[in-house]
């Protein structure tokens, strides 16, 4: 807490309630909580440390045209959305509902110092390529790849650092202050890219099926794959809107691959599982398709179980909207595995469709809304924008986000049960964290639930020790203004909801705290920092589609059978558009060189109160073993996916890591 008078701050750091707050301090507690409320007015300024809400009514930009406009997301039932941090900046001049660009950050959540010259450094980069880009390395169409040997040229060539006149475009784009902070900490060169881990030891291995399916458990989106618990698969779409959603699949399509079991049989013994993108992405596919750059489908994977823990696909339907109207449902096709001849190159165009789909709703729901908009008022998709320029989704990005909120459960965001949810783990009181999971080789899962009970437990040590019984927490004024404020001004479109915890009993204190803390260390964690790892070399991940699946009897079918790889790259994002995304991922990838991860503090002496300290010591030991767990679970052959056929060891749940591009390290909370 702080006593500020003029320009002279005391700090303290004994911890009180409020009831047992000294008198003499009262007053100075209560007034810096006024200061950090502000009173919803205003311009607020670099030095303000104000924390306050406003709608995301500052997506689009109608001053430079009607194609940047964007619908204000938040305050609606149409576009549902957690709020954003305020501003008080001045509205555009063609509609007074939106708000201008500008950028407000309170005092206390800026970058230090090192890590905003890290950030700024990669910042720069971003913008000299999107200025103008060196791309006239590919001599035969100079905007398009037309060999996998082109794609590893941008990381084992790079780019020349290009003349003095394309830096003056950059000084004229980027503000004074910017350049300022260029101080690099890392030495590296800027038109370099790192080799991403997944084609480090073997450039082709990403291409088979089994890593593949390895991705769902280990890779930069391992949070969406859930059991299939019936057949064909349904969908939740309203029928009078969008007709008949149900899954085209039948047991003709994957009964040969069962390993002799029929279906039913299969679903019985807990063996079949889905990667469905379809209902969060059809209802805009229509739009996206006939309005962006896009040529896309909404897709649906079933996959099955091996006995040695490994995941095999068994189909892939990739599914439009039908020709006549939204109500008259889809057209689907099915898609088998196949390694050969043009079959083969229709089953890898089937998967690079699948990784468009799940490139988007990593982008926009798992690290996004569910990391980013759900804890903190944070500003990263814009109109007309680099991420809008690289997924799919485009122009329709923020609102697709938006569908999906409407589903957000605070309650299931807990790993314990968002496992159960998505029937990937049962109840066992004789497992450990009283949790059986019926995939046992999920690296994601496992560490996470490591991590999870570690978190829980330095939780329960702290509340436990300031809250003697369930009547402190009721009779906390502060606790329960927080949460008030959480639930009806942070999320504010979901404040009627019956599952917010009641914030009655120390139990709900420990579980919502452990949630939030969870999601803002170690979930974002995992879906943040594997995506240069993995979607640096865009083939194995692409987040775009450009054209549909060739058909029999056309020029792009006969494309297909004579070359292939080019067929592939007609087909995935441009060379300007994976340069821009390898850039992006590059950025949102990266630690700073200061970096402070779970379980530890820049100073030992943050309370006098012996208790929570030695809790926190014990924080660090139980998360220091459990690194060393992961090293050990990495070099067990028996545990197939924690490796795969790219031998790139699982490390996104490894709580340390040194500055710069790791593929691991869990910070304390969401850093970039």
């Amino acid at each position: 807490m702080s006593e500020q008078t003029s320009n002279v701050m005391m700090m303290f750091v004994q911890t009180y309630l409020p009831s047992e707050t000294p008198m003499p301090l009262r007053y100075y507690r209560e007034q810096e909580l006024v200061n950090l409320r502000g009173d919803g007015s205003g311009n607020l300024q670099e030095w303000d440390r104000v924390y306050d809400y406003a709608y995301y009514n500052d997506l689009g930009n109608p001053d430079k045209g009607e194609k940047y406009a964007r619908p204000v997301l938040g305050g609606s039932a149409e576009y549902p959305y957690p709020r954003r941090g305020r501003t008080g900046r001045p509205p555009t001049k063609s509609d007074a509902t939106l708000m201008s660009l500008a950028v407000y950050v309170p005092r206390d959540e800026r970058f230090g110092h090192l890590k905003m010259s890290d950030f700024l450094a990669y910042a720069l980069k971003t913008v000299v390529q999107f200025v103008k880009p060196a791309l006239e390395v590919f001599d035969s169409t100079p905007n398009e790849f037309d060999t996998f040997e082109d794609v590893l040229k941008l990381f084992e060539g790079g780019f020349v650092l290009p003349g003095s006149s394309l830096l003056d475009d950059i000084r004229k784009n980027i503000p004074f202050e910017m350049l300022r902070e260029i101080l690099r900490s890392d030495g590296e060169k800027l038109f370099e890219f790192p080799m991403p881990q997944v084609i480090k030891e073997d450039k082709y291995a990403w291409r088979t099926d089994e890593e593949f399916a390895r991705e769902m458990l280990a890779g930069a989106n391992p949070v969406i794959i859930r059991r299939l618990e019936e057949f064909p698969p349904t969908s939740k779409l309203d029928r009078e809107l969008y007709g008949n959603q149900n899954s085209t699949i039948s047991a003709i399509h994957i009964e040969s691959n069962l390993d002799g079991l029929t279906v039913d049989e299969a679903i019985e013994k807990k063996k079949l599982f889905i990667l469905d993108h379809h209902d969060p992405l059809m209802p805009q596919l229509r739009r996206i398709n006939a309005d962006t750059f896009t040529s896309t489908y909404a897709s649906r994977t079933i996959l099955f179980l091996k006995d040695d823990g490994t995941l095999k696909p068994l189909v892939i339907e990739l599914s439009s909207p039908h020709p006549d109207g939204d109500q008259f449902g889809t057209v689907s096709k099915v898609y088998s595995p196949s390694e050969h001849g043009v079959e083969g190159s229709i089953w890898q165009l089937a998967k690079a469709y699948v990784g468009v789909n799940d490139s988007a709703v990593h982008h926009l729901i798992s690290h996004w809304l569910h990391t980013h908009a759900v804890i903190e008022p944070f500003t990263l998709i814009n109109a007309g924008g680099l991420l809008e320029a690289t997924i799919f989704p485009a122009k329709y990005a923020m609102e697709l986000s938006s569908m999906v909120y409407k589903n957000w459960v605070f309650s299931e965001q807990a790993l314990p049960e968002d496992l159960k949810r998505r029937g990937i783990a049962v109840e066992d009181p004789n497992s450990p964290h009283g949790l059986r999971l019926l995939i046992e080789d999920y690296p994601y899962a496992v560490d996470g639930l490591e991590i999870w009970s570690a978190i829980k437990k330095w939780v329960e040590d702290y509340c436990f020790f300031y809250y003697k019984s369930d009547e402190m927490v009721r009779k906390d004024a502060e606790l329960q203004s927080w949460w008030k404020e959480l639930r009806e001004e942070g999320h504010g479109d979901k404040k009627d909801e019956p599952w917010w915890p009641k914030m009655q009993t120390r139990e709900e204190l420990i579980e919502s705290c452990t949630i939030i803390i969870w999601v803002a260390s170690a979930l974002h964690a995992a879906v943040n920092f594997g995506q240069y790892p993995y979607v640096g070399y865009m083939p194995n991940r692409p987040a775009i589609s450009r054209r549909f699946m060739p058909e029999k009897g056309t020029l792009e079918y006969s494309e297909l059978e004579s070359d292939p790889d080019k067929a592939f790259f007609k087909t995935i994002p441009t060379l300007l558009q994976t340069v821009l995304m390898t850039v992006l991922m590059e950025i949102l990838s990266r630690h700073s060189t200061d970096e402070e991860y779970l379980g530890q503090r820049n100073t030992t002496e943050w309370t006098f109160d012996r208790e929570p300290l030695q809790a926190f010591v014990e924080f660090g030991n139980k998360l220091t073993k459990i690194e060393e767990n992961i090293l050990a679970m990495n070099n067990d052959t028996k545990l197939k996916n924690r490796v795969g056929p790219v031998k790139m060891p699982y490390t996104l749940l490894y709580r340390t890591s040194e500055g710069g591009l790791t593929g691991k390290g869990i910070p304390n909370s969401v850093s970039i």
